[in-house]
């Protein structure tokens, strides 16, 4: 059986496990069941499990077309094989860079729409045409900020669009994200596993800014193999409270540490392994973290 064949029976054999109840829950293997202090208050278990962050060094300064997923596997052999607690952090940038998603400022022409928000926002208007091609609509346009939703779905300043960390040519070059970041997260999974019979999970991560929050923060933007939302509502809480609302990011969370590896400058760390990431419940998509307009209490 070939390592792609071995990774989506994998897949499938998560996939198809639901959790009893329907609930997608943390899963802590051999933890200890939490003892009882002599006021009949519970005292919390020790955590048994730990989660180890490890950045890929060493990595090229990557350009449309380079091979990725070859140059991934070859930096992640030494860790093979892979089991469902680890998960390949990628930044977003990377991805981007290979799948060509690179456009010059000086190829843009303005329209009207453009013209006018830039002249209103004193930004590019070529750059203000690239964000609204990129776009569903725009949010906000004011104090020099241009927040629209994304075609994907995500709600961000200028569409993602970015210059940093991307080498410029004389007409301006700006980066997009990758058009379909989950494909692209399945597709370099199945590349790692074609070189090594095994492969971690995959989170594509970008920084993006919080709404009433200073500061961006890792955020994901693309997963595979691995639940992008928990659903732990019906879990027991520490005094046996049956939780009622709560879900989480799993997938955010897991990118939100990555970047304090990946950092935002030079570092030059597009990628880091996280093992000990355990978390029960089917492979999702970047999609499970968007709120349906529907619920959205500011829409």
């Amino acid at each position: 059986m070939s390592g792609v064949e071995m990774l989506l029976l994998h897949e499938r054999s998560n996939s198809e496990q639901e959790p009893e109840g329907g609930i997608v829950q943390l899963r802590s293997p051999s933890r200890p069941e939490a003892r009882v202090r002599e006021d009949g208050l519970p005292r919390p278990a020790r955590p048994v499990a730990d989660l180890a962050l490890t950045a890929l060094h060493n990595l090229p300064d990557f350009s449309p077309g380079d091979p990725l997923g070859d140059i991934l596997a070859d930096a992640l052999a030494d860790f093979a094989p892979f089991d469902s607690g680890d998960v390949l952090v990628i930044a977003q940038k990377v991805v981007s860079k290979v799948e060509g998603r690179l456009r010059q400022l000086d190829e843009i022409a303005p329209q009207a729409q453009a013209t006018e928000l830039a002249e209103h926002l004193k930004k590019d208007a070529r750059l203000v045409q690239a964000v609204l091609d990129e776009s569903r609509r725009v949010v906000r346009a004011e104090n020099g900020v241009l927040i629209v939703e994304h075609r994907l779905g995500l709600i961000m300043a200028n569409a993602g669009i970015d210059q940093s960390n991307v080498m410029q040519s004389d007409g301006g070059t700006i980066l997009l994200l990758p058009d379909d970041p989950d494909g692209s997260a399945a597709a370099l999974r199945l590349e790692i596993a074609r070189h090594l019979a095994t492969a971690p999970a995959i989170v594509i991560a970008d920084s993006i800014g919080r709404p009433w929050r200073e500061g961006a923060v890792g955020t994901a933007i693309g997963v595979s193999g691995l639940p992008a939302l928990l659903d732990l509502r019906g879990n027991d809480d520490l005094y046996g409270r049956k939780l009622r609302v709560t879900t989480v990011a799993h997938a955010d969370q897991l990118a939100a540490a990555a970047s304090i590896l990946m950092g935002q400058g030079k570092e030059g760390i597009p990628a880091v392994l996280m093992r000990g990431a355990y978390a029960r419940g089917p492979a999702g998509a970047m999609s499970d973290l968007i709120r349906p307009s529907g619920n959205d209490l500011f829409r």
